[in-house]
């Protein structure tokens, strides 16, 4: 166990720390924004005019992401899901409308290309120096669990991150048995387990799931992002092992 400082708090105890993985660790704004984008075309195409409000509820506006909007913190289900709504709106039914919505997305996911995005500069450094100091870590993303396997198998962090999980059937954040499944995979209390995460629903998570404690990390610089967070940082650098423990 060891103790984490953060900004002007200390975690004592710790085991295990679990990040998210979009906005947290990968920096995803182009590929979620790209990917948005074209599945609200390949929507509007089939159905004019649907397009804008969709786009709407994704959370893009001209080239902004907004960082706390459907798009970026739910999972691929839950898009497609509220994709499906909007194309239902229309008066079709409910199942071609969700073939209509996951057709689309999975279309769109093939144009903007697979390839992870790049990783936040210095996340690979911070993941090396927590795992060196004994932590076990995971990824625990809203994304599939297919994901988050390429996204570590095409950065390399396979020396460092000991779960992998994404949602793929089931619960999904905010819901607290995906923190605890996880941490039983792991073979740690939730007690001696921070959270990293860079949206509202990994604060809740966590929180609920009576977590060491919560690490927002908002590198737009926008707190309410992470609210409920114990503490907000800019840079994963600022996450520490306390050297006089």
């Amino acid at each position: 166990m060891v103790t984490i400082r953060c900004r002007n708090l200390t975690f004592a105890n710790i085991e295990a720390i679990l990040f998210d993985k979009n906005g947290t660790l990968e920096d995803s704004e182009s590929y979620l924004r790209s990917l948005a984008q074209r599945g609200a075309r390949i929507i509007d195409a089939q159905i004019p005019g649907i397009g804008e409000p969709l786009l709407m509820a994704f959370g893009v506006n001209g080239d902004s992401l907004d960082p706390t909007g459907l798009i970026s913190v739910a999972s691929r289900r839950e898009t497609e899901v509220a994709a499906a709504a909007y194309v239902a709106e229309t008066g079709r039914g409910w199942f071609e409308s969700l073939k209509i919505a996951r057709q689309a997305l999975a279309e769109a996911e093939k144009y903007v290309g697979v390839t992870p995005s790049p990783l936040f500069v210095g996340s690979l450094e911070v993941l090396k120096y927590l795992s060196d100091a004994g932590l076990k870590l995971g990824i625990l993303s809203a994304a599939s669990t297919s994901e988050v396997n390429d996204f570590v198998k095409y950065h390399k962090l396979g020396d460092y991150i000991q779960l992998l999980m994404g949602v793929d059937e089931g619960p999904s954040k905010p819901d607290p048995v995906l923190f605890l499944q996880a941490c039983l995979a792991l073979g740690v209390e939730p007690s001696a387990t921070l959270m990293v995460g860079d949206s509202v629903g990994d604060m809740q998570m966590a929180r609920n799931a009576n977590a060491a404690g919560c690490i927002g990390i908002t590198w737009v610089g926008k707190s309410d992002n992470v609210k409920g967070a114990d503490v907000v940082i800019n840079q994963l650098d600022e996450i520490l092992v306390d050297p006089l423990q």
